[in-house]
């Protein structure tokens, strides 16, 4: 089993943040998977990548082994072995049962028009500013409305949200320092003490709740039925929280970047609208929100031609298999009318993220929105992404907007 020269998740540099591509690229040339200081191994090719996320039976997500390591008892361990992601059936089946709903095409179009007014505006304040943040004042903004509304959190309160997913997935990071473990377990123990005091609310007032709160809807399921325990409840509604906002928020930002580094493609959009769907699959593909998962495997298996055993740690490419030119010709070509497009940036199998459909309604209405309000949008500083290998996040991306 082959190493990379330089290509250790817990230990990549700054270049690796700024482009992680060719490195993945290697990973993927080399005869097997990539084998890490650890002892857990890389798989980063298309085809294998599709099968460790499609196959639960062979891949484990569960994480109670994993995480008791690096969290050690604290609150991050409690949260990221009780939510939905980090499980593998029967309770993920349970727990996706009981969320699904909030994401069928019914929901989604009584939710389409209140988004739309959002985004709308977020459209007319950037227009009189004219220099925004386009991460703080637009991508951002979007999802995090969208799911605070969802979960019923009033408007007055949602001020620590995102500190709190910030630090929490933060803490996913293949290299994890103790100011990091400190600000992530805090911020689990913050979070859970304010939706401890929100479901008491929420429990006073059910027979008056709205339809789209998914807290509200979750606590009419009893828990001596197929419903959550209140613990349950808290870790995947942070679950969701961070989900909803964490990953739509970089697919917009992410998007937005590579339009201003491809203006050609952006031009072309311009002038194609009906071409958004094709644009937002490959924002999704080019620049994937959710770069490195992982899985176990539970039997042996073989990978990228090699046999390995049972209980092996894989990180799985999910960005290096979008880009592996065995499934897409030119993948460092961004090209928005791209067909086929068969990315994994949402997974595969019982995996796949519940909330895609969300976040693609969220990302085509911004696009639509931002490009028909205005015919200038140029950078005014560059593009900041923080240090983080598992997802592609920007941070800063000031920029001047005109109509």
């Amino acid at each position: 089993m082959a190493q990379v020269d330089g290509f250790d998740l817990g230990a990549v540099d700054a270049g690796f943040f700024d482009d992680p591509y060719p490195a993945y690229r290697a990973a993927r040339d080399l005869a097997g998977p990539a084998r890490q200081p650890d002892g857990s191994v890389f798989a980063g090719r298309y085809d294998d990548v599709a099968e460790i996320l499609s196959n639960d039976h062979d891949y484990s997500s569960d994480k109670t082994i994993d995480f008791k390591p690096r969290f050690g008892d604290g609150p991050l361990y409690e949260h990221h072995t009780t939510s939905l992601v980090f499980n593998d059936p029967p309770y993920h089946t349970r727990v996706r049962r009981l969320l699904t709903p909030f994401f069928t095409p019914r929901t989604l179009r009584a939710l389409e028009p209140n988004v739309a007014a959002m985004i709308d505006g977020l459209v007319d304040a950037a227009e009189r500013k004219g220099t925004i943040d386009l991460v703080a004042d637009f991508a951002i903004a979007i999802p995090l409305t969208l799911i605070g509304d969802m979960l019923g959190i009033p408007k007055g309160e949602r001020e620590p949200l995102r500190a709190w997913a910030t630090s929490i997935l933060g803490a996913l990071e293949p290299a994890l320092d103790d100011q990091q473990l400190g600000r992530g377990n805090r911020a689990v123990d913050e979070f859970k003490a304010y939706l401890k005091d929100l479901i008491a609310s929420k429990r006073a007032r059910l027979g008056t709740r709205e339809d789209t709160d998914i807290l509200s809807e979750l606590l009419t399921h009893p828990e001596s039925g197929d419903g959550l325990t209140e613990l349950e409840l808290m870790h995947n509604c942070i679950f969701l929280l961070n989900a909803g906002h964490d990953t739509t928020a970089t697919l917009i930002a992410n998007g937005l970047d590579l339009l201003l580094r491809f203006p050609d493609q952006m031009a072309r959009l311009r002038s194609d609208p009906k071409l958004m769907k094709t644009a937002i699959e490959e924002m999704l593909r080019y620049e994937s929100p959710l770069q490195v998962g992982n899985r176990r495997t539970t039997t042996e298996v073989t990978v990228h031609g090699e046999t390995l055993p049972a209980g092996t740690f894989i990180h799985v490419g999910v960005a290096s298999a979008n880009h592996d030119e065995r499934q897409f010709p030119d993948p460092e070509a961004f090209d928005v009318g791209r067909r086929p497009n068969r990315h994994l940036a949402f997974g595969n199998g019982i995996h796949t993220c519940a909330g895609n459909s969300l976040a693609r309604m969220e990302a085509s209405l911004a696009f639509s929105k931002l490009l028909e309000r205005f015919s200038t949008i140029e950078q005014t500083g560059p593009t900041i992404r923080p240090p983080r290998a598992r997802f592609r996040i920007v941070s800063e991306m000031p920029a001047r907007v005109a109509a």
